[in-house]
């Protein structure tokens, strides 16, 4: 089926399963001196509903470079699918125990070795602003998908240039 012809909901499905999949993405936030900084990262959350979650440490560099610029991007490749997408938004570090109690799984010991107890354990939540994929190594068309917060100040859904639009 054609993008075009795809409804709102199916684009919406369709943007879920691909972050579903891939599992793992680069997350790029900037420097306080301009630079973007890349580093993959694992999604906590893989019901994707305008919400990235990533477990982190307090004191990183990730958190500080969101506290000075909170806006970031969060891609994501699929090699299966041939498949790629890119999240775009505003995150910000939150200190909540009942959501990392909700998000934590045991692969995550890797990196935080006393579980939910590590010291500075907390969580990046990146609310996405939009999101753009492609589903076809010969395909160059994109989707572009566009989230509550501008529609929410706007009332109507921005206008995205010819690309389709829909609400996250």
């Amino acid at each position: 089926m054609a993008d075009a012809e795809k409804t709102e909901q199916e684009k919406r499905e369709t943007l879920k399963k691909l972050v579903k999949d891939a599992r793992i993405g680069m997350l790029t936030t900037m420097t306080a001196d301009g630079r973007h900084v890349s580093r993959p990262m694992a999604v906590q959350d893989v019901e994707f509903d305008g919400d990235l979650w990533f477990f982190t440490y307090a004191d990183s560099d990730l958190v500080a470079q969101v506290r000075t610029h909170p806006q970031v991007n969060v891609s994501f490749s699929d090699e299966k699918q041939h498949a790629w997408v890119s999240v775009a938004g505003a995150a910000e570090q939150l200190t909540d125990r009942a959501k990392a109690e909700e998000l934590w799984n045991p692969m995550l010991k890797a990196w935080f070795p006393d579980g939910l107890e590590t010291p500075n354990l907390t969580l990046v939540k990146v609310h996405a602003d939009t999101a753009e994929y492609w589903e076809s190594a010969h395909s160059s068309r994109v989707v572009t998908l566009l989230g509550y917060a501008k529609a929410a100040v706007t009332g109507k859904t921005p206008d995205a240039g010819e690309n389709e639009t829909v609400q996250l």
